[in-house]
């Protein structure tokens, strides 16, 4: 706690000069004038005559700089549920609570528990008493295998719980459907380097067969990680239809999705441009291709490179014109050179027309080159001029299209350059084939300059390599015309988008769609079922398609003319994109191409959830490939959280070292070793990666629970900007479960062992405050079913944690404690306390299941009537059963009162009293004079008393001063009604205002004298009685003189005038008494000299 100390010439000139406490005291403003120049303690701004209500002196606060408030979080005691209890067994709910949260104790056994009941089953839920005979299905946006959840997915596990939890709840039939991806490149990767560091062994000194079994081995062994922590999270999946997107079920979906795709035109091989891999030697999707934008030179490492690698530079070129001046070409690539094949130029560009349908001639080689004019050229780029690559540049391969330009393949699969770019170069990596290049431009005298130039790179994110853009022959998906019944599905409504502004993105990108490469050049993932009919001597490859080698035979047979016993076939060794088989799930996982019952029940999805990144790349191949394959959308709503970003507000990624596990959140994680373990940036250097960690987490991350973790997650308005999550959210949500949890154990004890419940639909308020608590429990169900209906959880944690901080704990449980002291008390308030707790804690289920089932389980229950099991599958609560209960009226009227609580609070905590001791109370904060230290903060001894302690050193004189005080309140309005109301409400009034009794005074009614007072606005009025009942001085040698006497009580009303006679009786012909007025004054804050007040 801070201690003020001021020097003893702050007080040489007596006790009217003002206090300098600057320091301490900066940015304080005045409650009435809001001046913020308060610097001072002075005599001014008092409060005494209701004038100016000062805010509460900060003396009995902890003052720190901006820079000390961040303090380490104080590990809790953790609790553990130590009772013998096997796996699926229900969890002995019959011990007490232990006296604080413990989230390893509350999360234990339970969700073993849940799983073995089979709660999670669409087939349980048909035996409910609630059952709406209505289903509700979804299914899990699938992992990627390879890795661990990150907190993006458990925004998407919190959401789509909360949202299963409560269709359960309400009685659909509900189906949620895990799974995970077989993730084609990411998984080759990894089995890969684990080969090579364990036995020194490259894929390629295996067979297919051998390395396909290393996969699947490491598969059992590392693949059952998400799935734990999918049940740590609490997802209330269906764990017995669980989906790999490699198992036999998809599969032969796969397969039959091929080649019906293929039957009906929509699948073609052909040789196109694709996004090249030359480090996983693979062609990758769109989604795979990070764009890295760069302001200019930026040395990149690359994998395969010896020497760092200069991008954004813009390389002048010359290309001689026979007779005429030369044109200079600017390239970022000069190591495509070997690959031009003409040079283009804006058909407007008056510095070029002279040369149309001239030629020029290679720097490298001295070939002739065709100069052609194209309006896609943009004249004020550079020169003007561009150099046209088909064979290595989408855009050059469009142009040289429609000018029928063939192109030059010069960079092969590895990187390396081709037999093309002649012996100078072949076999050069590219990168060190341009510093070769450029060399020669300089011999040559062609090289024209280098400067900055800004421009996207695309990087591989899988392998860190620079994207290139190889023609390969490649089986491609038709997807303009499906893509157009994908945009008009959104267009008409049929398919729902949520938030609606992603509409715009998803018209756009299916209006200027290109076909889909779903070639892999992998070893693990799908094989294509695509086959190469061998010696047949044409133009062009013979392939056939078939769903087995067999089928594909006869296809061959059929088509070459031969008996298919004759015919070598070679089945293509490529496997398809991820992408393709992920676009099958929500139909695969239910058991396509069969006619399973899931699939005629479940199928189409009631709702699909996933991030916003998503929405394109699998989103909008689910709908192009669900409405061609099946006949129908495989869903018609989509909802579509925000990214998680860190509190920088930079994205998760492995790259940047800012992934968070959700499990370290919690059970929280120390600086070192667990977050260095689990870190996935290892191919950062050490130091960099321990730095990242102390700047986010310098105290490591608090143990914060599964229920605090969804709920903050939940809390945010995901479905509108990106989300910037704090582990301090987190972990104030932990506070919150902390007070749910001290709340039922209040509940739970003033209940008793022998207390039966009433039903709802008769229990009926006996009091003011038991209908308003009721009225706030049924418009917090409104406010639940409203957010769960429009799909925006933030709506239900809002209501949720106002009802239980703001309306339980801190107004109906303290209003209702004297109530509940006396013996024996009213039976109304146990009644409504287990309702409260009862629909309470059903309201919070869906968010925080384990909390929720921990207390709900301890809760007595009903007589009679059939009892749900567990609050997984409860009743939820409806809005129109509480209906009853509603008194917006009521709650109107009490915020009247709630706002008079709040004046009492300030007029006592202007006048330093605290809340402990309504009567014979004394206020913390006062300052003491010492003739040898100057002013002291005083401390607080056990019984009440402040005590100026103030010597040189220990044992030194010191000063003691104890002083009783007690409170009364009036309340006087001028509105008839409002006096009845603050009638209604005395007693609360009074329990919540922490004051010795509450009286009503008459309108018209002379206030007593010397009463503080507090405005409610223009019609009410509060008064508060300060009486001070005791006061003793004591010193010692060294502060004032020995011998002082002891005041037994003192009835003058009004602190300045009793303390002042106190202290006259105590000090009476005292040579340096203080004047107890400006004493008591100089404890209170007040403003500085520009106050007007």
């Amino acid at each position: 706690m801070e201690v003020i100390t001021v020097p003893p010439h702050s007080v040489r000139g007596g006790f009217n000069e003002r206090i300098a406490v600057k320091p301490l005291f900066q940015s304080l403003s005045c409650s009435k004038c809001s001046k913020n120049n308060s610097y001072w303690l002075d005599s001014r701004c008092l409060g005494y005559t209701g004038n100016c209500i000062p805010p509460p002196l900060l003396l009995g606060r902890s003052l720190q700089s901006p820079a000390e408030s961040s303090k380490a979080w104080t590990p809790k005691e953790v609790v553990l549920y130590e009772i013998p209890t096997e796996p699926g067994e229900k969890k002995d709910v019959s011990q007490l609570l232990p006296p604080a949260y413990s989230p390893r104790y509350v999360e234990a056994a339970w969700y073993s528990w849940w799983v073995r009941e089979g709660f999670f089953k669409p087939e349980y839920q048909t035996k409910l008493p609630q059952a709406t005979g209505e289903t509700f299905s979804m299914c899990i946006p699938p992992p990627n295998v390879t890795g661990s959840l990150h907190i993006g997915h458990a925004l998407t596990v919190a959401i789509q719980d909360a949202l299963v939890r409560w269709h359960r709840m309400c009685g659909d039939q509900v189906l949620w459907v895990p799974g995970s991806d077989h993730a084609g490149i990411a998984t080759q990767a990894v089995v890969e380097k684990q080969l090579w560091k364990e036995r020194g062994v490259r894929r390629h000194e295996l067979n297919r067969e051998e390395f396909l079994r290393e996969v699947w081995k490491w598969k059992e062994e590392k693949g059952g990680e998400i799935s734990e922590q999918l049940q740590a999270l609490g997802a209330s999946l269906d764990w017995d239809r669980e989906c790999f997107t490699m198992d036999a079920g998809s599969s032969v979906a796969v397969t039959e999705a091929f080649v019906r795709l293929y039957e009906a035109g929509l699948l073609y091989r052909s040789q196109q441009l694709v996004n090249w891999s030359c480090a996983l030697r693979s062609a990758i999707s769109d989604i795979e291709v990070e764009s890295r934008p760069l302001p200019g030179r930026t040395e990149l490492r690359l994998p395969g490179c010896p020497t760092p690698v200069s991008f954004g530079l813009l390389v002048s070129v010359a290309f001689p014109v026979d007779g005429e001046p030369e044109v200079v070409v600017g390239t970022t690539r000069p190591e495509t050179l070997p690959g031009d094949v003409a040079v283009a130029v804006h058909p407007g560009d008056s510095r070029y027309t002279h040369l149309h349908g001239r030629q020029l001639r290679h720097p490298l080689t001295g070939q002739l080159l065709p100069l052609i004019t194209d309006s896609a050229v943009q004249p004020h780029v550079g020169t003007g001029a561009v150099k046209v690559t088909p064979a290595h540049s989408p855009a050059d391969a469009e142009l040289g299209a429609r000018h029928g330009l063939s192109p030059l393949s010069v960079i092969a699969e590895d990187g390396t350059m081709t037999s093309l770019c002649g012996d100078w170069l072949q076999g050069l990596h590219r990168f060190v084939a341009r510093e070769k290049i450029m060399s020669a431009l300089r011999e040559r005298g062609l090289f024209r300059g280098l400067q900055n130039h800004p421009m996207v790179l695309p990087i591989c994110s899988r392998s860190g390599d620079v994207v290139e853009y190889l023609l390969k022959s490649q089986w491609f998906v038709r997807c303009q015309e499906m893509g157009a019944r994908a945009a008009q599905a959104v267009e008409s409504g049929a398919l729902e988008l949520s938030p609606s502004f992603h509409q715009k993105n998803w018209q756009h990108w299916f209006s200027h769609i290109g076909d889909w490469c779903v070639s892999r050049q992998l070893w693990w993932g799908h094989r294509i079922p695509a086959y190469l009919v061998v010696g047949e001597h044409t133009k062009e490859d013979c392939w056939v398609v078939g769903r087995t080698e067999a089928e594909a035979r006869k296809i061959a047979a059929e088509l070459t003319g031969k008996p298919g016993t004759e015919l070598t076939l070679h089945r293509d060794p490529d496997v398809l994109d991820t992408w393709f088989s992920s676009a099958l799930f929500p139909f695969a996982a239910l058991g396509w191409p069969q006619e399973t019952p899931d699939l005629a029940r479940f199928y189409p999805l009631s709702l699909l959830e996933t991030g916003s990144d998503l929405l394109l790349f699998w989103v909008g191949r689910m709908v192009m490939l669900g409405t061609q394959l099946t006949g129908q959308l495989p869903f018609s709503k989509v909802l579509l959280h925000s990214m998680v970003r860190d509190r920088q507000g930079r994205k998760m990624s492995k790259s940047l070292g800012n992934v968070l596990d959700p499990r370290d959140i919690i059970s929280g994680a120390e600086l070192q070793p667990r977050l260095l373990a689990r870190q996935p940036h290892r191919h950062l250097p050490p130091r960099f990666s321990l730095w990242l960690q102390r700047k986010d987490f310098p105290h490591g991350i608090p143990e914060c629970g599964t229920d605090a973790l969804r709920f903050a997650l939940c809390s945010h308005g995901a479905l509108g900007g990106d989300l910037h999550l704090s582990v301090s959210e987190v972990l104030s949500s932990r506070h919150f479960c902390n007070k749910i949890w001290n709340a039922l154990r209040f509940v739970l004890n003033a209940l008793g062992e022998k207390f039966v419940p009433q039903p709802t639909e008769e229990l009926s308020p006996s009091s003011p405050m038991d209908a308003w608590i009721l009225s706030r429990l049924a418009h917090a169900a409104w406010e639940c079913e409203r957010g769960f209906l429009a799909r925006e959880l933030s709506l239900i944690t809002r209501a949720l944690h106002h009802f239980w901080l703001h309306s339980l704990c801190d107004v109906y449980l303290e209003a209702v404690k004297p109530v509940l002291s006396h013996s024996p008390h009213a039976p109304g308030p146990p009644q409504v306390l287990f309702s409260c707790a009862d629909v309470g804690l059903r309201l919070l289920a869906p968010l925080m299941p384990f909390l929720a089932e921990e207390l709900w389980q301890r809760l007595p229950r009903r007589p009679g009537g059939r009892s749900a099991p567990s609050i997984c599958v409860a009743p939820y609560p409806i809005a129109r059963s509480l209906e009853h209960w509603r008194q917006p009226e009521l709650e109107q009227r009490f915020s009247r009162v709630q706002e008079a609580v709040q004046a009492l609070r300030a007029l006592r905590a202007t006048y330093q009293l605290t809340k402990a001791r309504p009567r014979g109370e004394m206020g913390p904060g006062f300052l003491s004079p010492c003739r040898t230290k100057g002013w002291r903060r005083s401390g607080v001894s056990q019984s009440g008393a402040r005590r100026c302690r103030m010597g040189r050193e220990a044992g030194s004189p010191a000063l003691t001063l104890t002083v009783a005080l007690s409170s009364s309140v009036l309340l006087q309005s001028s509105e008839p009604g409002e006096q009845g109301l603050f009638e209604a409400f005395l007693e609360p009034l009074g329990t919540l205002g922490h004051c010795a009794a509450v009286g009503l005074l008459p309108p018209g009614v002379a206030v007593p004298s010397g009463w503080a007072q507090a405005a409610l606005g223009d019609t009410a009025q509060v008064y508060m009685e300060l009486q001070v009942t005791g006061a003793d001085w004591r010193g010692r040698e060294g502060c004032w003189e020995e011998g002082k006497g002891r005041v037994r009580e003192s009835e003058e009303k009004g602190m300045a005038r009793g303390v002042r006679q106190a202290a006259d009786e105590a000090d009476a012909g005292g040579t340096e008494k203080p004047e107890p007025s400006l004493f008591f004054r100089r404890a209170w804050w007040s403003p500085g000299p520009s106050c007007p007040c």
